[in-house]
C-alpha cells in the first residue's frame, strides 16, 4: 500500500474511534471535511451533501442504521474493514479504468470464486451437490486469481460452491494473506459453529452472506429437513460477535410471497443482518426444471417490495436484487463488466447463471487478461447493454437470443461436469417467462424511467454501450446456428 494510502487509512481508522465514541458529532465533522476536500468535484458533492443530510435528520432510517453499523460492530473488524473498503471503493477505480483503456476489455470491480464443488446438502434446482467432492481450486489457483486481479484493480472476490465451509481452513488462511481484499462468503451456515465464528472476527475482512430460503418450511424444502434451525443458530453466533453478516435469499414460484413479505424483511432485521441479497431462481443443469421459476408478477412484486422498502418505509436493511436492479448499474454487469465467475474447476465463466466458457484459469499460461480478452468475455462487452430497458438486463432470462447467439458464435462449451447442457435447452426453458417480463418491465419502464445518474464507475463503460451492438434476435433460440 502507497504512503498516502497507509495515511489514509489511519486518518480513518481513528475516525472510526472517534464515531463509536460519540457517533453525531463525530459523523458530522468527517463529512463536513470531506466536502472540503472534493468541493470541485460535483459526484462527490451530491453523494455527501446526501449523506449529510441523513445523519443530521434526527429519526431518520438510514442514520440509525448507519450509526448502529459503527457502534454495534466490533471495532476491530471495523478497523480491518477500513483498507479493503478503501480499496474497493476509491483506490481501484483508476486502476481499472487505465487497464481498461490498455488492453480494451472490461475490468471487474469483483469475482466470485467456487474454491470447490463440494456441498453438504442437495437444494432442489442447485447443480452443486451433483459434482462430487473432487473439483476444487487449488490454493495455488485462488493465490493467482487473487494476485493477478489486484494488479488490474479488482478487490473484491465472492466465495460460493458448492459450500465454501467444506474449505474453512484454506479460506481463512486466503483472507488473512490479503488483508487489502474484503471477502464475501455465500454459505448454507450448517458448518459455521462457534470455532469457525471466532475466527470471522480475528480475520475482520470476510464477512458471511447466509442462504435462507425463507421460514422454517419453505427453507426445508428446498435444503433440507433441520437446515433452517442450522443456519439461524448461525446466524445468531455472528450476531452474538457484534460481526457484520447479510442473507441471500433466492425467490421461487413457491417462496415469493413469503420472502418479499413486510414481515420477513422485519424479520432479516430482526435477525441482524445488515445487507440482504435477492436473486431468483434460474434453471441452470440439464436436470433442473422450470417449474419453479417465479412468475413475471411475481418479478415485479418484488420489484415493487424492494423499493418500497428503500425508498417509503426505509427498513433499515442494505439491499440488492440481482435481476431487478439493472436501472442501477446500466443492465447486465457480466462478463466482467462489474463481476464474472470462476468454478471449481477453473473454468472462466462470464456469469454464475451462464455456464460456458472458453478459457480456464488451470491453464498456467492463462493470465486473468486473457480470461477477460476470451471470446464469450467479449462478446458480452460489445453487446452490453442487451436491451434498452435497464429492467430486462439478463441475455439469459430477458433476452435469450443474445446468449444462443454469443455461445454459438464464440465456440463457448458447457462446463456443467455432469451433464454439459446445450444453450438452446437452457433457454427452452427461459424463453417463456422472457416474453411474459417484457411488457411488464415494459409498461414499469414507462411509468418510472430509470435512474440516469449511474454510479461513477459506470463511467468507464459510456464509449461501449452507446454503440449498441444487438446483432441478435432477444427471442430467437436458433440465432447462430
Amino acid at each position: 500500500m502507497a504512503l498516502k494510502e497507509k495515511a489514509t487509512a489511519m486518518v480513518v481508522k481513528q475516525g472510526i474511534k472517534a464515531l463509536q465514541k460519540d457517533f453525531d458529532k463525530a459523523s458530522v465533522n468527517m463529512i463536513e471535511l470531506a466536502e472540503k476536500k472534493y468541493a470541485g468535484d460535483p459526484l462527490y458533492a451530491k453523494i455527501l451533501g446526501g449523506l449529510k443530510k441523513a445523519l443530521t435528520t434526527e429519526g431518520y432510517v438510514w442514520r440509525e442504521y448507519l450509526k448502529s453499523l459503527v457502534v454495534d460492530t466490533d471495532p476491530k473488524m471495523l478497523e480491518k474493514l477500513v483498507t479493503p473498503i478503501m480499496n474497493a471503493g476509491f483506490y481501484s477505480y483508476e486502476t481499472r479504468k487505465a487497464a481498461i483503456e490498455k488492453y480494451n476489455c472490461n475490468i471487474p470491480w469483483a469475482i466470485l470464486i467456487d474454491p470447490t464443488a463440494a456441498c453438504n446438502l442437495k437444494c432442489t434446482g442447485c447443480w452443486a451437490a451433483e459434482y462430487g467432492h473432487q473439483s476444487q481450486l487449488s490454493n495455488d489457483d485462488l493465490n493467482k486469481i487473487i494476485s493477478e486481479g489486484k494488479e488490474l484493480g479488482t478487490y473484491v472476490y465472492l466465495f460460493t460452491g458448492g459450500e465454501p465451509l467444506m474449505r474453512k481452513k484454506d479460506l481463512l488462511h486466503l483472507c488473512e494473506e490479503n488483508p487489502d481484499c474484503l471477502f464475501l462468503m455465500f454459505t448454507n451456515g450448517t458448518l459455521c459453529d462457534d470455532a469457525f465464528a471466532d475466527e470471522v472476527k480475528r480475520v475482520g475482512n470476510l464477512l458471511l452472506i447466509f442462504s435462507i430460503e425463507g421460514n422454517e418450511e419453505t427453507t426445508d424444502a428446498r435444503r433440507g429437513k433441520g437446515t433452517y434451525k442450522a443456519v439461524t443458530a448461525a446466524i445468531k453466533r455472528l450476531k452474538d460477535r457484534n460481526l457484520i453478516f447479510g442473507a441471500s435469499l433466492c425467490y421461487t414460484k413457491l417462496n415469493a410471497e413469503v420472502i418479499g413479505s413486510d414481515e420477513y424483511a422485519d424479520f432479516l432485521v430482526d435477525l441482524g443482518c445488515r445487507f440482504a441479497w435477492y436473486f431468483s431462481y434460474m434453471p441452470i443443469g440439464n436436470s433442473a426444471g422450470p417449474e419453479i421459476l417465479a412468475t413475471a408478477e411475481q418479478r415485479k412484486m418484488m420489484y415493487d417490495q424492494i423499493r418500497k422498502w428503500r425508498h417509503r418505509e426505509r427498513k433499515p436493511l442494505f439491499t440488492i436484487d440481482f435481476f431487478n436492479d439493472g436501472e442501477y448499474v446500466g443492465g447486465c454487469i457480466a462478463g466482467g463488466k462489474q463481476y464474472f465467475h470462476i468454478n471449481s474447476n477453473g473454468d472462466c465463466e462470464p456469469c454464475v447463471f451462464c455456464h460456458y466458457s472458453t478459457v480456464n484459469i488451470k491453464d498456467p499460461n492463462t493470465h486473468l487478461i486473457d480470461v477477460l480478452r476470451s471470446p464469450i468475455f467479449m462478446a458480452y462487452r460489445e453487446r452490453q447493454p442487451f436491451s434498452d430497458n435497464m429492467l430486462r438486463p439478463c441475455p439469459i432470462r430477458d433476452n435469450p437470443g443474445a446468449i444462443v447467439q454469443m455461445v454459438k458464435t464464440t465456440g463457448a462449451k458447457s462446463t456443467d461436469l455432469v451433464s454439459p447442457e446445450d444453450v438452446e435447452h437452457l433457454v427452452s426453458k427461459t424463453i417463456d417467462l422472457a416474453k411474459e417480463w417484457k411488457p411488464v418491465a415494459d409498461s414499469m419502464m414507462q411509468e418510472h424511467g430509470f435512474i440516469k445518474n449511474m454510479p461513477r464507475s459506470m463511467a468507464m463503460y459510456q464509449d461501449v454501450e452507446v454503440k449498441h451492438i444487438h446483432d441478435f434476435d432477444e427471442f430467437n433460440a436458433s440465432v447462430g446456428e
